[in-house]
Formats: C-alpha cells, structure tokens, sequence
C-alpha cells in the first residue's frame, strides 16, 4: 500500500481501489434485501397450492415487513456501539438462517415465522449498507459510486421476477429461499477480507426500553394497514384500537428518547435540518415510488397479458432510467459538491412521468409505456442515493449509522403505508369500474379479479370489459401518487445544502 492509500486509511476512509473491494461485499448485501421481495412475490400463487393457508398469504410478505422495518433503527443504533462490519456480517447471517429455513418449511404457518426472521436480518442490510459506504468513501466522492447502489435497485427489479419465475418453474418456488445462501456467503468474505475500518470504542447503554416501543408501535401501524382494508374494515373497532396504539406509544417513544441515555434514534438530530427534512422528503417519496414499482408489472401482466418474466424485461427501461440518472447526479456531486438540485429534479421527473403513466390504456403500444417507465426510473434516480448523501453529510460520524438507518426506516415506513393506501385505491377504483363497465351488474362467473391468469382467460366480450375497468383503476393509482410526489418537492426546496466533506475535512468519531 502507497502512502497516500496508508494515510487514506488512517483517516477513516479507504483508497479507491479497496472501496470497489468494499462495494462488491455491500452490493452483494443489499442485493439480498432489494431481491427479497420481487422474487418471492412471483411464487407465492405456487407456495400458497403447495403448503395451503390462501388466507394467510398476506403474511408472508407482511412478516418480512414487519420485523425488517421495525427493526432497521435498532441495527443502525448496534453498530454505532459496536462497529460496522460485525454487526453487518450478524444481520447477513440471520438474514441467511431464515433463508434457509424458509426454503424447509412444511406449512404456511412455518414459512412465516421463517420470514419474519428474514426480516430481522434484513432489516440492517439496507441500512448498514449505505452506513458502510458513509463509513468508507467521503461525502464529496459518494456520488461517483451512485451509479451501483441504482444498479443493484435495478437489478434486483427485473432479477426477481426472472429468477422467481424460472426457480417457480424449474427446481422448485424453495429455491428463491436457498439462492441467498450463496450470495450471503460472498458477501461474508469480501467484507471479512477488505472491510478494515477502526473501531472507537467508549462507554454505551442499550436503550431496550425504545427498542420495545419502537417494535410494537410500527407494528400496531402495519398491523392496520395490513388488516384495515382486507378483513376490519378501516374504521373497524379493532382497526381503530391498533392506530390509536400506534399513535400513543409513538408518543412515548419520543418521550422515552429524550429522557435515554443511549437512545435508538436521537432527538436532537431532528435539530438538524437537513436530516429532519431530508427525512421528510424520504417518506413522501417512499409513499409515492412503490405505486410505479408494484402497480406498472401489473398492468403489463394483467393487461397486457405478459408473463412474470416478460414484465421483469419490459421494465429494463425503468432500470436504465435509475442507472443513467443516479450516475449523472452523482458524478455531478463529485465535481461540484452540491446536491439540493437533484431531489427537486427527481421529483419533478417523477411527477411528468406519474403523470402520462395514468394516462395508459388497454391498447397502448409498449414503446410508449416503456417511456413513461424509462422516466419513472430516472426521477428514482435523481433522489435514491441523493438524500442519503446529504444527510450523512451533515451529521457528526459517530452518528452516521443511526441516521442512515433512520432515512432507510423513513422509507421504508413511507413505502408500506404508501403500499397499503395504493392497493386499497386499487380494490376500491376497480370495483367502481366494473360497475360502470357491466351496467351495475356483475359478470358471470365469479371472476377472481386478484388473479391475473382467470382474468387472461375470460371470454373475448367480457375480458374487454375487465380490462378497461382494471386499467382505469391502475390509472387513478398513479393520479393518487401524485400529490405526494409534489409535497416532496416543495420539502425539497428546504432542504439545506452545506458542501459535501472531502477527505480529511472531518475527524474519525467511530468506525465500524
């Protein structure tokens, strides 16, 4: 090793080439939570006629849900005490204990217990990740790294639904379980060999008292938004009880944070006004984005009769939308330092692109939508990455793994609610349509219209029907995600900009 790479070292961050070192372990990482849900999504119609239990399908990505959200600040808060790479390489190895056990179970109720440890460990995959890279490349150089954190989201989106497919198809719907293992265990090694970051240690308390609030009330809100709109009813007695438990105990958490020691997620960081904001702003577009990542292979499946393959290599426009974008905003922060321009950017792409995309019909030509997806993808990735940077710009080092995973958990909470709001508009708007479409009467049948192959299958007359009324619905689906879309970009316009740190501006607090 040069001097200047010894020096580089000793100062926090690592020299170039280690760092794409680095990046091939935390890639690999991240890849194991950003793959997670689109490949199991694709099997569950085969897992559900293997082990039974259709009512309790749900809960095979809600348990995941659960525990990974509830659990990202806690991974965060641990590996600020206790160093970066042990506590990522011990959220790898849960994440890859209930792969493996996922891939055994012998019943529904087996297979979500396993998820719901998945989710444990894959809760600080995405959050450690990115608290890594802040650990190991300066602020002022992130963004020429941009390009393979929107690489590996874009990856993982058409990867899923291929591999979830061809695994459903082939050997079998357990290996979308066991082909983590692999990817874990390289992930393993590389962070085991190339992630050599000093470790400050000092005096520390574990605030178990926040940890448990924390848990029970994000899941009294997923709970809701879970079991709301399917079997309570939103306004449901019990529905009611589960958000007025949510909003009590988010009040007691806040109140037990001020008073911790060593408290989960900080107080006073909501002081600074880039991470107060530029969480803001990850939470509304969180609330957004999964309407085009969940409702666009929908309708290309559902409408447009694709396979689950098909629709995963119709959306390689989107992908190359978040690769190009998130590429060019970030050698442009690299050169410049500056970042507010891009979130306001992204978020105006991704209002034009909601926008035509709510304008799609039965008959619309590929080409076109392939367009508005290329957009979508672009305005993704003006602001993935964008956001992360400014934040862990702008708070102290030993900080930096709490407020990563503070920005992860705000998204990831934005995504679930925003998940819930646009399926309940979806169910809602459809039934509405259909209604218009059929005369106030229901075609014959008993048409399961969750079930894309029943809908593929109707009778000429009656499929038209459908599927203007299903694209109508999709239509209002993105409509609604707009008005979030546009308060993220009035919150973007307060987010600060302060120069991004390069190398040797700010002293080593803690490592990891």
């Amino acid at each position: 090793m040069s001097v200047r790479e010894e020096q580089e070292t000793v100062s926090g961050y690592l020299p170039h080439r280690q760092i794409m070192i680095v990046l091939t372990g935390v890639a690999a990482g991240m890849l194991l939570a950003a793959l997670d849900q689109s490949i199991v999504g694709t099997a569950l119609p085969r897992i559900v006629s293997e082990l039974g239990g259709l009512d309790k399908l749900s809960w095979v990505v809600t348990a995941y849900l659960l525990t990974s959200t509830a659990a990202t600040p806690l991974w965060g808060k641990i590996s600020d005490l206790y160093g970066r790479r042990v506590i990522f390489q011990a959220a790898i190895g849960i994440f890859l204990v209930g792969s493996a056990l996922a891939g055994l179970s012998q019943n529904i109720g087996q297979l979500i217990t396993f998820r719901a440890i998945q989710g444990l460990g894959g809760g600080g995959l995405m959050a450690l990740a990115f608290s890594i890279i802040g650990d190991v490349i300066p602020p002022r150089e992130r963004g020429r790294y941009q390009g393979y954190f929107g690489a590996v989201f874009g990856t993982s989106s058409v990867a899923g639904p291929l591999l979830g497919g061809f695994f459903t198809d082939g050997p079998g719907w357990r290996w979308i379980f066991w082909i983590n293992l692999p990817v874990g265990v390289i992930s393993l090694i590389v962070t085991s060999v190339a992630l050599k970051i000093p470790v400050v240690r000092r005096p520390h308390k574990i605030d178990y008292l926040g940890a448990s609030i924390i848990v029970a009330g994000v899941s009294c809100l997923l709970l809701y938004l879970d079991w709301a709109g399917s079997e309570f009813g939103w306004l449901a007695p019990g529905s009611l009880a589960l958000i007025a438990g949510f909003v009590a105990l988010a009040a007691l958490f806040v109140l037990v944070e001020l008073r911790a020691a060593e408290p989960i997620i900080p107080m006073r960081l909501f002081r600074n006004g880039i991470y107060s904001v530029g969480n803001a702003y990850t939470f509304l577009a969180g609330l957004a984005m999964f309407g085009g990542l969940i409702f666009l292979p929908v309708y290309l499946q559902a409408v447009q009769g694709m396979s689950p393959t098909m629709s995963g290599l119709a959306l390689l426009p989107a992908v190359f939308g978040i690769f190009s974008t998130a590429m060019t905003s970030g050698q442009l922060m690299s050169r410049t330092g500056r970042y507010k321009i891009y979130p306001i950017i992204g978020a105006i792409v991704l209002i034009v692109a909601l926008a035509l995309l709510s304008t799609i019909r039965v008959g619309t030509p590929y080409w076109q939508v392939a367009i508005y997806a290329y957009l979508f993808g672009a305005g993704l990735g003006f602001t993935m990455q964008t956001i992360v940077t400014a934040v862990q710009n702008a708070v102290d080092r030993a900080d930096m793994g709490t407020a990563t995973s503070s920005t992860t958990f705000f998204r990831m909470m934005g995504a679930a609610i925003g998940t819930a709001i646009m399926g309940s508009v979806l169910t809602t708007r459809l039934t509405h349509y259909l209604a218009v479409e059929f005369g106030g009467r229901a075609p014959a049948g008993g048409v399961d219209y969750n079930n894309v192959q029943a809908i593929q299958q109707l009778p000429p007359p009656v499929k038209e029907h459908v599927l203007v009324a299903f694209t109508s619905a999709i239509d209002d689906v993105f409509l609604v995600s707009i008005p979030f879309v546009a308060f993220a970009l009035v919150v973007g316009f307060f987010l600060k900009e302060i120069p991004l740190a390069s190398r040797g501006d700010e002293p080593v607090a803690m490592g990891g």
